[in-house]
Order: structure tokens, then C-alpha cells, then sequence
């Protein structure tokens, strides 16, 4: 509902005006300690007086309760500009407890993943799951449900679904624009989309990787005003020049700081953010959330103070979260608590005026809605059905793993370490002995696989896919962006198909598999996406898995899940599999796997150079 300024707030500011004057004392003092001014970048030595939640002083004050921050450094809490919650593969409830000690205060979530999945009910859940948590969490509304045309998920999000959404003072605008082809050529259903958001006067984050020239124009003309897909300087500074704003990601799977490093100083920085987008419990706990990246960009030659400002100032700004992002009067209580500058430590966080968190621990966090408490079946009880009740395929069995060749050159679908970009790669068919026919582990070709898991279609996609390392077993898991689909490769029909079943069996999750036995599974019921377990369980059961994915060959430095959940996702170049085939994501048409008869060797066959290993089509490198 809309805020309305009666008595009662009358008298509330009153009291924080008599308190900002020194005429009453203020309830809480933070003493001893150095103030960060994002607006003049100073360290000024003062007190910072809080009432009612909110600062209304900076300088000499008493307090009702005094707390002693001498030595340490106050700036103000960090905003995670861009994340899918549901990444996270916890309840909100859970992520507020993995992310206030790290001194984020506010997040502007897109319930993309959890859409793809049950649709308006699935943003209603995390909504209400949302409400009564103390972290402050921003909504903006997924944009493109399915992604693509060529994508089958569980619900297709118009503009009129999305409509109702707007009346909540926490959804901020409209979420990540990945359709920029349909936006580019004024598509109707986009352009009803754009003008909703215009008309309630919010914003649009973009999502168009390698857009340029006259599409990036027509891009920014529709209004989409952000974007955090760069991955190359030269990239972002277009965006830059056409008035975008740049999220600088550093999440699990995809990160960017590093290629980005040098635009986080003037005169740049003050239109760049960093965000996390997808982010695992593992990374949360053991490295943190925006207070690592923060560190990291110091480390890689970022101002300090600059990198707070990237984290605090500049999305509030950006989002128009007037009270949030400065610790000056008149701004919300939502504090972090530094032992300095170089390494960035947060002791203790404040929000809304309250201790929350200190030395890592949650001392106080939010409740969430009554609504989506556990019930009787220990998730959500007879409420969002759609949610906790979302797999509907029939079972999976090893003869719809079969793949026969169409000719004697394969398409592979070959990973970019570290990007989610993806690279077509040409390689003869083979049979190797002991594996399906195209499988060749020694040349790192494993198969993949993705079946359609919310209506029923009995559609799939089956292919390969290069760099991920498997030698045995297989993978499966029901976090494949952004339909989320039941996704799975490995090196052996019997064990795709065993790995694909425990998923299913389970209404969703992470399974790996080898020589017919399930080593171990993470089920996610909430969605296919999330659990109702704690984040340390998630994370302990994820690293075990993890450590099993390894043993099958996995690459070091590869998140066999994160990296797996993306190789579907048909709007990031090159190449993707999902349940209507393989496809060329530029071009958005769906290719063969396997084609023509061609010689082998040193020879350009077509314009395309072919051989054996990292060899790439000349057009996709």
C-alpha cells in the first residue's frame, strides 16, 4: 500500500526534528567513531544521533543509549542493485540471514526464476515470503517470461499480469529487458510492458550482451536504462556514453569485476553499481556478499571510498531510494560498521536505527509472512500450489537420451571460463567404445540433455556440450535459467536418466550420479529452486556434491551446477540447448547437431575452420 503522512508521522518527525536539534536527546548515539560522507568523501569525526530509525544528526550528541565505535568507521549499508533471490537456493528468510552480517541492508531482487516457473503466483510468493523480513527487499518485475520465443516455461507473463504488481511500494520498476531483439523491432507485447512501466514512473534495468551501434540506440530509446551483461571495457563504455547505467556483476557463475576493474573511478564510477545477480549460499557464507566485492575491487586497485559509493550511494540514486545510500540526516538508520577502509571488515550492522547483526552473527532479523510459514507438509501448506507443486513430466528413461548422427560434423557447445558466454565448436562424430555415440570424454565431449518439466510437452533437447571436463556418471538439476527445465549432461544414457529421475522424484534439485548409483542429491521443493533448509545445510550439501562432481572430472574452477544452469538459457551468445533444440542464439534459430560430410583436418570446409579440440567457427570467436 502507498505511504500516507498522518498524525502519527507528523509527531514522529517532530520528534526526530526536537532530537536533530540537541533540544531532547536523541535514543541512540554512535560514538568515538569516523563518519564515510558519500556526498564530500571525507572521514569526519562525530557522533551520529539516530531516532525513530532514522539519522538526524551528525556531530556532538547524548543519546538515551550510547554506543561506544571508537576506532572503527560508519558508511552506509550496501545495496545489491541486481539479484535473483531464488539463486541463492534459500528461503528470503535464510538469504537475510547469510547477507545482513555482511552489511547489506537492502536488495532490489527480479523474481524471474521463480516466475519462469509459477508465474504471477510465483512473484506473489516472494512478495509475501519478502514482507516482513528487516533487510528491505526492492522487486522489480521479471520483463521476460518465458526469456525467449524459443523457450518453454511455466507460465508466459503479459503485460496485464504484470500490471497489479505496480501498486506495491516495493516493486521498483520493470526487471531485466533480455528481449532486445522484440524491443529493438517495437514489438506490441513489449511496448505495453514499457508503457506501464513509464506511466507509474519507474525504472527498467536492461540485459543485452554485445548490443551496439544503432540496436543499442534504439535499446536506450525505449527506455531501458541499464545494463549488466559487460563483460569487456569497451562494451560498457558504449552503454556508458548512451546514458546507461552499468551493473558491474560479480557473482558464482558469472564475474566481471576484473574485465570492469578500471571503470570504477571518474569519471565512470558515479554511473556504475555492483551487483551479484546469481550468488550461492557457499559464496555468501565463506566470502560474503557486497562487502567482498567491495574488497576485491580495492585489492585490484579501486578507491576505497570510490568502492563503497559504487555499493551505496550510486543504486540508491539509481533505484531513487531517497532514504537509503548516505549516512547524513535525514536517511534511514541502515549502517555498517567498518574496522577500516583497506580490509573492509564489517563488524556490525545497524538497520533501521537497530543493532542487527555483530561479528558475523544475527542478533536481530525480520519475520516473514505468516503466510508462507511451514505447514503441514513442511513447506507451504495448502497456499501457492503452483510453487511447491511444480514438476508435471513423465519419467525419464535412458532411450530418451538416444542421439543418432545426421552427419559426421558435430556442433559442441564449448564454455567461455568464467562468462556465461558460449562458443560453437566443430568436431567429427565419433563412437567411442564404452560411451554413447558422440560422447568422447578424452576429446571433453560430454552429452546434454533438457526436458520440458511444468505442462506435461514431453519436449527435449539433446546435445553436447564441451569444457566442462566430465569423464563418468552425470549431472542433473531442475536450476536451469531461466524456464528452468530439468537439465542434464554426463558421459552415460543409464546415468543421465537415473540423475534425471532422482530430480524429478524429488519436485526438483541438484543429483549426481555414477555406474547406476545416485551419490547424492540437494532437493529443492520450492519451485524446483529453492529449500526450506538453512544456508549452512544448503551449503555443506552443495560442496558435497560439489566434491563429486569433481571426482567425475568436473574442471577445477568450474561450478558444475551454476555453470550447468545457464547452458539452456537461449538469450546469451553463441550456442544453447534447450527443450525446442539447439540454438543460435544471434540469429535465433535452432540448428542441427550433427551435419553435412566434410573432410577433416587443416582445411576451411564452408568458411569454417574444423579439426579437432578448441577449434571455433571464425564468426564465433
Amino acid at each position: 500500500m502507498r505511504k500516507t503522512f498522518n498524525t502519527p508521522y507528523k509527531e514522529a518527525l517532530r520528534e526526530r526534528i526536537l532530537a536533530a536539534s540537541g533540544v531532547k536527546r536523541a535514543g541512540l548515539v554512535l560514538k568515538g567513531a569516523k563518519v564515510l560522507n558519500v556526498f564530500t568523501r571525507e572521514l569526519e569525526e562525530a557522533d551520529v544521533a539516530v531516532q525513530d530509525g532514522f539519522i538526524v544528526g551528525i556531530g556532538a550528541y547524548r543519546g538515551e543509549e550510547e554506543h561506544d565505535l571508537t576506532g572503527r568507521i560508519i558508511c552506509p549499508g550496501f545495496i545489491d542493485g541486481h539479484i535473483h533471490l531464488e539463486s541463492s537456493m534459500v528461503r528470503p528468510e535464510e538469504f537475510e540471514r547469510a547477507v545482513l552480517p555482511h552489511g547489506t541492508t537492502a536488495v532490489v531482487t527480479d523474481p524471474h526464476e521463480i516466475a519462469n516457473v509459477a508465474g504471477t503466483e510465483g512473484i506473489e510468493y516472494m512478495l509475501r515470503e519478502t514482507e516482513g523480513l528487516l533487510l528491505d527487499v526492492y522487486v522489480m518485475l521479471p520483463s521476460c517470461v518465458p526469456a525467449a520465443a524459443m523457450e518453454e516455461s511455466g507460465a508466459v507473463l503479459q503485460a496485464e499480469e504484470l500490471r497489479r504488481f505496480y501498486d506495491n511500494d516495493r516493486v521498483l520498476g520493470l526487471a531485466e529487458l533480455m528481449n532486445a531483439p522484440g524491443t529493438i523491432a517495437a514489438e506490441d507485447g513489449v511496448l505495453s510492458k514499457l508503457e506501464d512501466a513509464a506511466r507509474m514512473k519507474k525504472r527498467v534495468d536492461g540485459h543485452a550482451p554485445g548490443l551496439s551501434g544503432k540496436a543499442l540506440n534504439a535499446y536506450c530509446t525505449a527506455g531501458v536504462a541499464s545494463d549488466h551483461e559487460c563483460c569487456k571495457k569497451e562494451e560498457a563504455l558504449q552503454k556508458l556514453r548512451r546514458g546507461q547505467w552499468i551493473m558491474i556483476r560479480e557473482g558464482t557463475a558469472a564475474r566481471n569485476l576484473e574485465a570492469l576493474i578500471s571503470l570504477c573511478k571518474d569519471p565512470w564510477a558515479s554511473r556504475c553499481m555492483f551487483v551479484t545477480d546469481d550468488k550461492h549460499p557457499g559464496d555468501l557464507r565463506r566470502l560474503g556478499h557486497l562487502d567482498w566485492i567491495i574488497r576485491r575491487a580495492v585489492l585490484l586497485g579501486a578507491d576505497p571510498v570510490t568502492a563503497v559509493l559504487m555499493a551505496t550511494l550510486y543504486p540508491a540514486q539509481y533505484f531513487g531510494l531517497r532514504e537509503n545510500g548516505a549516512v547524513a540526516p535525514g536517511y534511514r538508520a541502515d549502517l555498517a560498521v567498518l574496522t577500516d577502509l583497506e580490509e573492509m571488515r564489517v563488524e556490525r550492522v545497524y538497520k533501521n536505527g537497530r543493532l542487527a547483526a555483530e561479528n558475523g552473527r544475527v542478533l536481530h532479523k525480520g519475520i516473514p509472512s505468516a503466510v508462507c510459514k511451514k505447514g503441514a507438509d513442511g513447506l507451504g501448506g495448502e497456499s501457492f500450489q503452483s510453487v511447491f507443486h511444480s514438476f508435471c513430466m513423465a519419467p525419464v528413461r535412458t532411450q530418451d537420451l538416444k542421439l543418432e548422427p545426421e552427419g559426421d560434423t558435430v556442433r559442441v557447445i564449448q564454455l567461455t571460463p568464467k562468462e556465461l558466454l558460449t562458443r560453437e565448436r566443430l568436431e567429427p562424430w565419433t563412437h567411442v567404445a564404452g560411451f554413447p555415440p558422440g560422447v568422447d570424454p578424452a576429446r571433453d565431449i560430454v552429452k546434454l540433455a533438457v526436458f520440458e518439466r511444468h505442462k506435461g510437452t514431453g519436449h527435449k533437447g539433446v546435445g553436447f556440450l564441451g569444457g566442462y571436463g566430465l569423464k563418468a556418471g552425470a549431472v542433473a538439476t531442475s536450476v536451469a535459467h531461466d524456464s528452468h527445465n530439468l537439465i542434464v549432461a554426463g558421459v552415460s544414457d543409464s546415468d543421465m536418466a537415473l540423475a534425471a529421475e532422482a530430480v524429478r522424484k524429488a519436485e526438483g534439485g541438484i543429483a549426481v550420479v555414477k555406474g547406476g548409483t545416485l551419490l547424492g542429491i540437494l532437493p529443492l521443493p520450492i519451485g524446483g529452486l529453492m529449500t526450506p533448509m538453512t544456508a549452512q545445510a544448503v551449503d555443506e550439501k552443495l560442496e558435497e556434491l560439489k566434491r563429486l562432481a569433481a571426482g567425475l572430472g568436473v574442471r577445477e574452477g568450474i561450478d558444475p551446477f551454476m555453470t550447468l544452469a545457464f547452458v539452456s538459457l537461449p538469450v546469451i551468445p553463441a550456442l544453447r540447448l534447450n527443450t525446442c533444440g539447439l540454438i543460435d542464439v544471434e540469429r535465433q534459430e535452432i540448428l542441427e547437431v550433427s551435419f553435412g560430410e566434410t573432410q577433416f583436418g587443416n582445411e576451411k570446409v564452408g568458411g569454417k575452420l574444423y579439426g579437432s579440440g578448441e577449434n571455433i567457427s571464425p564468426e564465433r570467436k
